[in-house]
């Protein structure tokens, strides 16, 4: 017989296998021994009280023994010789697609600027000890796009555009602990998520896909408003429908659109600084903790959101027990985002805290036209760096200095391997940022006391919080709404953010692609 019940334990039960056990058969007044397997199908941590409860839902197995596998497989066909499809990038938007595209009978050949997840390491590490960026082999680019070393967190709260069940059961067919299924906040880890996009090449590769790295896409071929392929920079031309999921930090393909005359424009995003806390502070924050250790909870984590000054100020991508990383993509640019490993066990944790910006508040850009947005950002990132030694090292400031508007002398260590260097943010970041942080963070330390200390610091700059352009598509075919054949998808097209979207955006424009390639 197969049951399923809710509970709400303590931590310390929860933990604890034979504690758990035990607890759900007197909770079913089942015998313990008819209970041959325990597998949890959702569990979070409700800390909102004094004493701290784990809510759990369970399935049990009474007298009968479980399934092998606790995801749902995916079963993948030859597709070698079919019609392909080229996906360019190699991001969760474009492997998702792959994988779709191969189970609906079509040939993924997949484009990728950068290298793959395990060369694309050695590019990352020199980031940090030699200050040097490749400008495509980065946190950025290459295999696994910006998420394969950005924490692999796969929360999301956008439920409209796919089924997020199969997107994590497909991370679980190709590594990824089970626990993704259950925990309310879901997360890989930058340690174990390379080795999970390693599967997923292989498995296309296996179904008779193509992968080609350091292909730069450089051209659009369009004849009567028909794409006819793409060229790239080794001079390669291929000759099919394209999905296009370059990821939002793929300048060059914004403007390459830009003169090749490919409708886009420019959208609102989110600019900021990344706040880092000591991971002991925010837990006794979160957990109510007044020196004592946290025991089996997980590291504690935040969000906040506010309106301040008729804008939206929000903490974004937060990474408990993370590291804050240099994550710019070429040459002069100075660009902050965080990541935490499987076991979140640093001793720091960090968010971004982001302030809404639209492309009316830029007038020095305007003349950039749909390009305006990213420009800011270009010279927002450039400034940045300056203020850094012209070098990875970042920008910092102690918090409670930046609210006060006094420039921090020393700095408290801090996870950013680059380094970092005293910088009075609030005198050269746009008035509008400084003003909606302080004000945004003022909020949120009245509703979180702690949250406001100088053991905290703010680096800089957090700017790729999602695209500066969207590629506009039409809602129903999710082709461009001018070139035939072309299809936008995921973040750098303006329709997702974050891996789970990002992943569900891919496979409904590989089913879009189907659809399309069935009517011609």
């Amino acid at each position: 017989m197969i049951k399923e019940i809710q509970l709400r334990i303590l931590p310390e039960e929860a933990a604890d296998e034979a504690s758990l056990k035990a607890i759900a058969a007197r909770e079913t007044g089942t015998d313990l021994l008819q209970i041959r397997a325990i597998r949890i199908l959702k569990r979070s941590v409700d800390a909102r009280q004094r004493i701290i409860y784990v809510n759990l839902s369970l399935r049990l197995f009474i007298n009968e023994e479980p399934e092998l596998l606790e995801y749902t497989p995916v079963e993948y066909p030859d597709v070698s010789h079919a019609k392909s499809v080229v996906v360019v990038g190699a991001g969760p938007a474009g492997l998702f697609a792959a994988l779709r595209l191969i189970e609906l009978g079509l040939r993924p050949i997949i484009l990728e600027r950068g290298k793959n997840v395990h060369e694309r390491k050695k590019d990352i590490a020199r980031i940090s000890r030699e200050h040097t960026v490749d400008p495509n082999s980065n946190y950025c680019f290459g295999e696994g796009g910006a998420g394969a070393f950005s924490d692999g967190k796969l929360y999301t709260r956008s439920r409209k555009r796919g089924s997020t069940d199969k997107i994590l059961n497909l991370l679980c067919q190709h590594g990824a602990s089970p626990s993704i299924l259950y925990d309310a906040h879901p997360h890989i880890g930058t340690d174990k998520l390379p080795r999970v996009i390693e599967n997923i090449r292989m498995q296309i590769l296996k179904s008779g896909g193509e992968v080609h790295f350091q292909a730069q896409v450089n051209s659009f071929v369009i004849k009567e408003n028909r794409l006819q392929g793409v060229g790239t920079t080794s001079n390669l031309f291929f000759e099919a429908p394209v999905l296009l999921a370059t990821g939002h930090a793929a300048r060059d393909v914004y403007e390459m659109l830009s003169l090749q005359k490919i409708a886009i424009e420019a959208k609102a995003i989110a600019v900021g600084l990344r706040m880092e806390h000591p991971q002991e502070l925010i837990d006794s924050m979160q957990y109510h903790l007044k020196g004592e250790s946290r025991g089996v909870l997980p590291a504690a984590e935040y969000r906040y959101v506010t309106q301040a000054n008729n804008r939206g100020v929000y903490t974004f991508c937060m990474c408990p027990g993370g590291f804050v990383v240099p994550a710019a993509s070429g040459p002069q640019q100075l660009v902050v985002n965080g990541m935490s490993p499987s076991r979140r066990n640093s001793p720091w944790g960090n968010a971004g805290v982001v302030v809404e910006l639209h492309p009316a508040d830029l007038p020095t850009f305007a003349h950039h036209g749909d390009l305006s947005v990213m420009k800011f950002r270009e010279w927002l990132e450039k400034f940045a760096w300056q203020q850094g030694g012209m070098r990875q090292s970042a920008p910092a400031q102690r918090l409670n200095d930046f609210l006060h508007r006094r420039p921090s002398s020393r700095l408290p260590a801090s996870s950013y391997a680059p380094g970092l260097v005293p910088s009075p943010l609030h005198e050269w970041l746009p008035g509008f940022i400084t003003e909606g942080i302080s004000e945004g963070l003022k909020r949120f330390g009245r509703s979180s006391q702690g949250l406001l200390t100088n053991e905290a610091q703010l680096i800089g700059v957090e700017t790729r919080t999602s695209a500066p352009v969207r590629i506009p598509r039409d809602p129903e075919s999710c082709c461009h709404v001018a070139i035939d054949g072309l299809f936008p998808c995921g973040e750098g097209a303006g329709y997702a953010g974050g891996i789970m979207s990002a992943a569900m955006d891919g496979e409904r424009c590989a089913e879009a692609v189907a659809g399309y390639m069935l009517r011609k």
